[in-house]
């Protein structure tokens, strides 16, 4: 077996703190200042949001969780557990037109977006009342209405389709911007180069957000990348700047998406951004992770997003009254929409055809 290169983990962990030349670091410890006058340019508004939207997402796929080993999620499934900062600070920052485009890690971004839980949980189970009545199932949530244009689980192939819609948008004179996750795994892909390449020649209205949440499927990623930051390190090769922030924190992926959103809706190009995160469970339900060096889960835990961000909203006064009512009323939420998911019906054999196939000729494609 050959050994893993060294420091990788310390490099990786972002409550260690480097110097790094070139490149933007957004990384803080979890214990702050408790003085308001320290980064109070959020507001309580945006601050509720963020961790109202990281609860919804936590709750929603723990239950998604709980529901397969029950046997009510058909197929597998790949949880954001631990990476809910990510999601929640972009979607708070993107204004409504702006456009998602996930991986089959996509129920968080899916949910930030203001997708109901419902509709998450009833694609997952394979029900009527789910957002593609059933038909798409965990790797494949879409809600247009939502602006999340598909979750998709060929790893990179949606690079190259974000850059064509902002290059729609670019085209028309559109103010919205595209957005693209991935993972750390698709940065050692074609498309991943393509994509950058062809967003910083053209100057496209799109912003790549990188989950570095360290593993590939199984593999670490330091083990088979050349640079220590496997996004961030590739920034230069396409004029960009690299950016790197922590991801276990949502103020400081909703300041940096806020620069990048605006850089883009200000005809000024796209942006790379590398979020140093982690998984809790393994790379989907079929993975026990077992892989993983003993402690390094409980190292990650001790910054969880929620913990962190519950602690935030004391440093700036907020009740605890007021997180306790957020917490309640989510769970609620959530259980009753499991409920609703439980008693709706598969959806019917005559629409298996539907939606699968469109070819709306010369006047659909101008």
């Amino acid at each position: 077996m050959r050994p893993r290169r060294a420091g990788r983990f310390l490099n990786a962990i972002p409550w260690i703190s480097r110097d790094l030349k070139g490149v933007t670091l957004m990384t803080k410890p979890l214990k702050q200042p408790a003085s308001p006058a320290l980064n109070d340019d959020i507001g309580e508004q945006a601050r509720l949001a963020l961790y109202r939207t990281q609860v919804v997402i936590r709750e929603a796929e723990q239950r998604a969780f709980d529901l397969f080993l029950q046997n009510l999620v058909k197929g597998t499934s790949h949880l954001s557990l631990g990476q809910e900062a990510v999601a929640a600070g972009f979607a708070v920052a993107m204004q409504p037109g702006d456009l998602s485009f996930c991986t089959y890690r996509g129920h968080a971004h899916t949910l930030a977006r203001g997708t109901p839980v419902e509709k998450v949980l009833g694609e997952l189970m394979g029900r009527d009342n789910g957002l593609m009545r059933g038909k798409g199932g965990s790797m494949h949530l879409t809600s247009e209405p939502h602006g999340v244009m598909g979750s998709y689980a060929i790893i990179g192939a949606h690079l190259p389709i974000a850059c064509g819609a902002a290059w729609r948008a670019q085209y028309k004179g559109h103010k919205d911007v595209s957005v693209c996750f991935f993972g750390d795994g698709t940065t050692n892909i074609g498309a991943f180069h393509e994509a950058l390449n062809f967003a910083a020649v053209w100057k496209l209205p799109v912003v790549f957000v990188c989950e570095n949440n360290l593993y590939m499927e199984y593999t670490p990623i330091g083990d088979v990348t050349a640079v220590e930051h496997p996004a961030a390190g590739r920034a230069a090769s396409y004029g960009l700047e690299p950016i790197i922030v922590d991801g276990q924190d949502a103020d400081e992926v909703y300041r940096v998406a806020q620069k990048a959103l605006a850089r883009a809706r200000a005809g000024e190009g796209p942006s790379l951004i590398e979020c140093k995160t982690y998984r809790y469970s393994g790379h989907s339900r079929a993975d026990p992770a077992k892989y993983r060096p003993e402690g390094e889960l409980d190292r990650w835990k001790q910054r969880d997003p929620i913990l962190i961000y519950r602690e935030r909203l004391k440093q700036f006064g907020i009740a605890d009254e007021v997180v306790a009512a957020i917490d309640a009323e989510i769970r609620n939420l959530v259980d009753d929409a499991t409920e609703r998911c439980k008693a709706a019906p598969p959806p019917p054999l005559d629409i298996i055809a539907t939606d699968v196939y469109a070819d709306g000729g010369w006047a659909w494609r101008n």
